[in-house]
């Protein structure tokens, strides 16, 4: 790794304030990079929606390698709420970035996508070759199709220009640094915090969307980051792969296992008047495990040390809730 490091030039990390772009800054640190060679903007300092300030960047930086973590993101509610928001914003910062990148001499850009973007009735395990076989989960539709244009954008410049643009599809993702918001948040923030909150009040009991019933996979995203900076080492990495853990489990399993990890003791209850989502999201890890890279952290330790960090975050008061 040392020798990607002395040869990688400069790094953008886009969406370093985020779960997935913090880790990734925390990982290349680790690995060896100095710090002046990661460049990292607030979004008041560059709005990767807006074309022109897009080029401006890449025109002053030019980095040598990006890593695209940066996205309009949410659960079930806010992709059904807010679809358009979801679409346009997404579009916009990957067509902006991914072509600034190539016309400013960017050597390697890594697209961050989302296993949303395979069918909704995809065979399971799903491999990267289900793309485009068929109609996507419509309660996130809009963002699927904003992040399957990014990585199609990725594979034709590579295709047409010779550049080594490529996309990692990770499963759902949990972490430090993950949003906390009581109705905007992914299922695994919203239940660590709903049964925390359940623990310290006392409460009789928990309510869950749905039947409980779909099976998801989780990955710590301290995973995804080493996933990422291993897909930089690679000469040749594929154009799209799945990173993940190749398990998964039942949300009411996950909910019993929350609930054990906070200390709530009292009764989950299924809200049947919800939506359910995609049946069974589970990734086939095949691909990416040929090229030498292994997830780390089980789930019900990642889960603890999840909590131990949302716990922290709220004492100092860093915990995000937008």
């Amino acid at each position: 790794m040392n020798q990607i490091t002395n040869a990688a030039g400069r790094v953008f990390v886009a969406g370093h304030r985020g779960m997935v772009g913090g880790a990734v800054v925390r990982r290349f640190l680790q690995a060896g990079f100095d710090s002046d060679q990661i460049i990292t903007r607030d979004r008041n300092q560059l709005d990767l929606i807006r074309q022109r300030d897009v080029e401006e960047f890449f025109d002053q930086e030019r980095p040598d390698i990006v890593i695209f973590a940066a996205a309009k993101v949410g659960g079930i509610h806010a992709n059904d709420t807010f679809p358009a928001q979801f679409i346009y914003d997404n579009l916009m910062m990957a067509a902006n970035a991914i072509d600034a990148a190539y016309r400013w001499g960017t050597k390697r850009f890594l697209f961050l996508g989302s296993t949303c973007i395979y069918p909704r009735m995809a065979p399971q395990p799903m491999e990267e070759s289900c793309l485009l076989s068929g109609p996507l989960e419509p309660t996130n539709e809009a963002y699927a199709l904003a992040k399957i244009s990014g990585l199609k954008m990725c594979q034709y410049y590579r295709q047409q220009y010779g550049v080594t643009f490529h996309s990692a599809m990770p499963t759902n993702l949990y972490g430090p640094g993950d949003n906390y918001h009581p109705d905007n948040s992914h299922v695994m923030p919203a239940m660590i915090r709903r049964f925390d909150d359940a623990a310290r009040s006392d409460a009789e009991e928990v309510v869950v969307w749905g039947t409980g019933t779909p099976r998801r996979e989780f990955l710590h995203v301290d995973d995804l980051a080493d996933a990422i900076l291993h897909l930089v080492s690679l000469d040749d990495p594929p154009n799209l792969v799945n990173v993940g853990t190749g398990k998964d489990i039942s949300i009411r399993e996950l909910a019993e296992l929350v609930a054990d990890t906070v200390g709530f003791t009292g009764n989950i209850r299924q809200d049947l008047t919800k939506k359910d989502g995609t049946p069974v999201k589970r990734t086939n890890i095949d691909l990416i495990q040929s090229t030498g890279w292994q997830p780390s952290v089980e789930l019900k330790e990642g889960i603890r040390r999840t909590y131990q960090d949302y716990l922290q975050e709220t004492k100092q008061g860093s915990l995000r809730s937008v």
